[in-house]
């Protein structure tokens, strides 16, 4: 019991004093006795309240970085979107550049022959029947195309149609071990037969009916043209000999050339849908190189 009343006692007299101290600082304002104790006190705690803050910093990061993470990922998932379609609008333009040179140089070419041609692009490459080396194009019937019709590009002759349906046909390709033109050397009026031979058309054998007509290495050839232009056209550029092989008692000779349209990265052709009135001749042939 005594210890109880001396506490009680204590504890009276420590908040009389606390609260004399407080009136009195209170009373005295910037004059206070108090004022250095308690800025002290004030940067003391300030300082300790610091340290806990700069201490909890890391973890309540954490959190605030776990509760964001599915927006921050969106925006990345966002972005690299963005990035890819922007990716693809360029490559898009660039390849919209290059086939708007290649129509232009195919319509030049058209011009200069007196073909009247329908313009298409290669969407698939594909083998058919009894063919090894054919492509589909997005261009058939309801545009004017009709089977055994001649296909170009800006650079010479790619083939025939085989098949036309309402929206798309399929060409059969000069390469193909199947496919034979009828061809003339340029500058004379010796004929011959083209026929592929695969290798993914790298190079055409070209057959001349006359073994005793000069053929040379740089020779350039033509296609010597159908009846009524079916299936080829007279005069579209087909390539270069490259290499001539020695016939020794043969009714003919043979050789090898490189086709003047690389067939094995067609895009935009063009299918003639209506042949020359007269016969080009050599006119369609590119300009050979001036020696310096």
């Amino acid at each position: 019991m005594r210890d109880t009343r001396r506490a009680r006692l204590i504890l009276g007299v420590l908040l009389t004093a606390a609260l004399v101290l407080v009136t009195v600082d209170h009373r005295s304002g910037d004059a206070s006795p108090f004022t250095a104790l308690r800025v002290g006190g004030s940067s003391w705690f300030g300082t300790v309240q610091e340290s806990i803050t700069s201490a909890a910093r890391p973890v309540t990061g954490f959190f605030t970085a776990l509760a964001n993470a599915p927006g921050a990922q969106q925006d990345i998932d966002r972005l690299k979107a963005e990035n890819a379609r922007l990716r693809a609008d360029l490559v898009a333009g660039r390849l919209n550049v290059t086939r708007s040179a290649e129509l232009k140089r195919m319509l030049g070419l058209a011009g200069t022959g007196g073909y009247k041609v329908v313009s298409a692009s290669v969407v698939a490459r594909r083998g058919q029947p009894g063919f090894e080396d054919a492509v589909e194009i997005d261009a058939g019937t309801e545009d004017g195309v009709r089977a055994e019709m001649t296909v170009v590009n800006a650079d010479g002759l790619v083939g025939r149609v085989i098949r036309a349906a309402s929206g798309t046909s399929t060409v059969v390709l000069i390469s193909d071990p199947a496919s034979s033109v009828g061809a003339r050397l340029e500058g004379g009026n010796e004929i011959g037969v083209i026929h592929g031979v695969g290798e993914y058309g790298r190079l055409v054998r070209f057959r001349l009916l006359d073994s005793t007509a000069p053929l040379t290495r740089g020779t350039r050839l033509v296609s010597f043209g159908s009846q009524r232009g079916t299936p080829y056209v007279p005069g579209v550029p087909i390539g270069v000999i490259e290499r001539v092989e020695a016939t020794p008692g043969e009714l003919t000779r043979m050789a090898y050339a490189r086709p003047f349209a690389d067939l094995t990265a067609l895009d935009v052709v063009g299918v003639v849908v209506e042949a020359p009135k007269r016969d080009p001749r050599d006119a369609v042939l590119p300009r050979r190189a001036s020696a310096r």
